[in-house]
């Protein structure tokens, strides 16, 4: 029973909706949409949510991550939370790989405009423009909700999931990591 409780339950919906036939000038839109809950790497039930800090981010706490946009136009990417600290102000950012035992496992921030010297720490890269920030203050209830709308989409394999920091803006100490199968994909 443990084990299920810590297991992440994940659904995924990737919708390709669109009117008309081919040619007819239709925009096709894309969503993704996943959730799960909160588990330690240790988990015996590997979960695509993994908390590295059980204070902060229980274990069976819950997220939510909603990607939806046009190809070739504008995405915008939501983020759902409940059951972690009450009152706290997270950071929480896309990163460019999917989440593993170490927190460090999910690499960098994505960029929408790469920087050349790496790690990242100029602002002219690292911004809220160039990069997908959904930092979040969670209620007395432990529930959060933050959404990023941009001008721009991820290359095809470039963003692979979503990490919670110690504190919002540009860094901060990696407390969970959420693997998110974000379009367009490789």
């Amino acid at each position: 029973m443990v084990a299920g409780m810590l297991a992440g339950t994940v659904a995924a919906a990737v919708l390709a909706a669109g009117g008309g036939v081919a040619g007819d000038g239709a925009a096709h839109c894309y969503r993704v949409r996943v959730d799960g809950q909160f588990a330690p790497p240790s988990a015996f039930v590997p979960s695509p949510a993994i908390t590295y800090d059980m204070d902060l981010v229980p274990a069976a706490s819950w997220i939510g991550v909603e990607q939806h946009g046009k190809p070739g136009g504008s995405m915008t990417v939501t983020l759902r939370v409940k059951g972690l600290k009450p009152g706290y102000a997270y950071g929480a950012h896309v990163h460019q790989k999917p989440c593993g035992t170490e927190p460090t496992a999910a690499g960098s921030h994505y960029q929408h405009r790469k920087d050349p010297v790496q790690p990242s720490e100029d602002p002219a890269y690292v911004n809220p423009r160039n990069e997908v920030w959904l930092d979040f203050t969670t209620g007395p209830d432990g529930a959060g909700r933050a959404s990023a709308r941009h001008r721009w989409e991820f290359r095809p394999g470039g963003a692979g999931s979503v990490v919670l920091h110690r504190e919002q803006g540009g860094a901060g100490d990696r407390l969970a990591c959420f693997t998110v199968p974000f379009a367009p994909r490789a």
